[in-house]
């Protein structure tokens, strides 16, 4: 059988994503959103046409244990975490093209043991 694995060109794109990986910094999972919303009060100005709308609210989407949780952020908490949503998009950036790499591999191995 032929030897397999990973070329040296693959194996420095591994040592890349695996270097992004370790610089990650915190990370929050969901996405942050900027809202305008309309009240329950019939003759509230946001009910208006055109509509004046309150907010903006940020605010913080998340799943967590098969439920969507929703927090209403403040602005300047949600100017801190921006960077936390920000990593975990990258990180899964990099997970998935790690993935994508480990399949490419595995799948060019597969051709010679068939």
């Amino acid at each position: 059988m032929a030897k397999t694995g990973p070329t040296a060109a693959e194996r420095q794109r591994q040592a890349a994503l695996a270097r992004r990986l370790a610089e990650a910094g915190f990370v929050l999972p969901g996405s942050l959103i900027t809202r305008h919303m309309r009240c329950g009060k019939t003759n509230c100005r946001c009910h208006d046409e055109p509509a004046n709308l309150h907010g903006p609210y940020r605010q913080w989407t998340r799943t967590a244990g098969g439920k969507t949780l929703t927090r209403l952020l403040p602005d300047e908490v949600a100017e801190r975490y921006q960077g936390w949503f920000d990593n975990a998009h990258r990180l899964r950036d990099a997970i998935t093209e790690l993935e994508n790499l480990s399949i490419a591999i595995a799948e060019r191995d597969r051709q010679t043991y068939r």
